[in-house]
């Protein structure tokens, strides 16, 4: 069942959403040469915490961190290790808010950069760019009349046609009283658009570009259970934003 939300409950969303956009803003400052990835998980849930809220991936039952770090060919829900940060990393960084019974989730992914290392417009900052482009650009069909498949669609069209490869297997939410809630938002159109469901006033979901440089195909990396990568060991990227269906122009919760 799809959950829809008053507008005091997205009120309440909204504000958690403040709250998580400012803190992945700090972390994506310090993603550093020589900074752990259990140094910004740190760093994170002390953030979260001193802003009145809670780390919203700690309420998934067995997983015991702030955030999940996708570093290189890591796709999603990497657990943070000891790995410390190289120049030209490519780094992704999801994280969630639980604020007054309400959950917000969020991700970016960079380029690790200091002094000898710039972003640079080469095939990684191009993969980078796409991502973020088909992000904002499937934003702007989630608005209320419009149908899932039709982000789906725009994800789609716009990573493919560079020649990258949308991972199938992983696929953004619905969000709100749980971190995961229906209806599936996936970032390719696998049937009619008229057989996905409507957005509505009131729907809350988490749009997400989750894409590959390589092939689609992804594994488990290792014994935790969690970490998700690529199995031609390239390099993925992950980009998220929580939006609120409205009457007019969708609302980005985590802006």
């Amino acid at each position: 069942m799809i959950n829809i939300k008053t507008p005091e409950e997205i009120k309440i969303m909204r504000e958690g959403g403040k709250i998580l956009s400012s803190v992945l803003l700090q972390l994506l400052k310090n993603i550093k040469p020589g900074v752990s990835e259990l140094e910004i998980d740190n760093l994170a849930e002390k953030l979260i915490l001193k802003n009145g809220a809670k780390p919203g991936f700690k309420e998934v039952k067995g997983y015991n961190n702030s955030i999940c770090v996708s570093t290189n060919n890591v796709v999603v829900h990497g657990v943070p290790t000891n790995y410390k940060l190289k120049a030209g990393d490519v780094v992704g960084i999801d994280c969630g808010v639980f604020y007054k019974g309400f959950h917000t989730d969020m991700a970016e992914t960079v380029r690790v950069q200091n002094s000898e290392f710039r972003v640079q417009n080469d095939e990684v900052g191009k993969f980078l760019k796409t991502g973020k482009r088909a992000l904002d650009e499937a934003i702007k069909m989630a608005k209320a009349g419009n149908r899932v498949g039709h982000i789906s669609k725009t994800i789609q069209s716009i990573v493919e046609k560079e020649g990258y490869s949308i991972v199938r297997s992983l696929v953004g939410h619905g969000v709100g009283r749980t971190l995961h809630e229906e209806p599936e938002v996936p970032g390719f159109l696998g049937v009619d658009i008229k057989e996905t469901p409507v957005l509505k006033e009131g729907m809350s979901i988490a749009i997400e570009v989750i894409y590959n440089m390589g092939k689609s195909n992804v594994k488990y990396l290792n014994e935790d259970g969690w970490t998700i990568a690529t199995v031609d060991g390239s390099i993925s990227g992950l980009f998220e934003r929580t939006i609120a269906i409205t009457k007019g122009k969708p609302l980005i919760l985590t802006q």
